[in-house]
């Protein structure tokens, strides 16, 4: 009679698991991100991988850092995944998001027009490449758009002591990545790019990396779940899923498989 019982409540147990494993399949999951993700081209290489092993569809949002923070914190996405960490810690500590990891890096890179009036390639570091446009007042485009490459901009700016808002060398783009180096490109200004993004960036006109390797370019990626404690329609199994498999040897396989060219844009980071 025991070993009746047992058995039946096996069979129900693995019906169970099958049945969520069919609802799974069948879901979509909202992924809000940077338009780094997507303009790179990483994401048209990565997620067609996840979703046949999976089943599970992933609708991407792609916008800058500060803003998918903010689809995140209404509950519009499942998944976050950005390149500003001080932000993400916060996005966590205020409760929005739970098990945030690490995914991948890449790095900033400084571009501009070729003849360099500013002589950013004789900078010692990128603070100094910072002054020097400064200084010489030559023509910047930012993004302008609480992104983690315009966070990481400021940053710089702050560096070099100086704020430039309100200069007439400087523009904000209010935009992309991708729309701001077309900005910059047509009015032969300097700009700070992700170098996913530059690689794919075909409209570049006499626009030329002028400075990069700096240690302060470092760029890293972190994945988060929105937290179903405080939206109950978050698609926890699922999304967790996503973050599983991004951040498994297979993820990591297939992110550092994707590369423009001969070159390897993104690099997983461990767990």
């Amino acid at each position: 009679m025991a070993y009746g019982v047992l058995k039946f409540l096996r069979s129900v147990a693995l019906g169970l698991t099958a049945l969520v494993s069919v609802a799974q399949a069948g879901e979509t999951i909202v992924v809000a991100s940077t338009t780094s993700t997507e303009q790179s081209g990483l994401f048209n290489f990565i997620l067609p991988i996840f979703e046949k092993e999976s089943g599970v569809s992933v609708k991407v949002v792609a916008l800058g850092t500060g803003q998918a923070l903010d689809v995140g914190r209404r509950g519009d996405a499942d998944v976050v995944l950005v390149h500003d960490r001080p932000a993400e810690e916060k996005f966590v500590a205020d409760g929005y998001g739970i098990d945030r990891r690490n995914v991948m890096y890449n790095d900033f890179v400084l571009v501009g027009p070729a003849a360099d009036a500013a002589g950013v390639k004789g900078a010692k570091d990128v603070t100094e490449a910072f002054v020097r446009i400064a200084r010489k007042g030559s023509p910047w485009v930012s993004r302008g758009d609480r992104s983690g490459t315009h966070a990481a901009e400021l940053r710089f700016w702050q560096a070099a002591g100086v704020e430039p808002k309100g200069q007439a060398w400087y523009k904000e783009a209010g935009s992309g990545m991708g729309p701001t180096l077309n900005m910059a490109a047509g009015m032969g200004a300097y700009t700070l790019a992700d170098r996913g993004t530059w690689a794919s960036f075909k409209n570049r006109q006499d626009l030329t990396i002028l400075y990069a390797g700096d240690l302060k370019l470092y760029n890293p990626y972190g994945v988060m779940l929105v937290n179903p404690a405080k939206h109950p329609h978050v698609k926890r199994v699922a999304g967790e899923k996503f973050i599983d498999w991004l951040t498994s040897a297979e993820g990591r396989r297939a992110i550092s498989a994707y590369r423009i060219g001969n070159e390897q844009l993104f690099y997983p980071l461990s767990k």
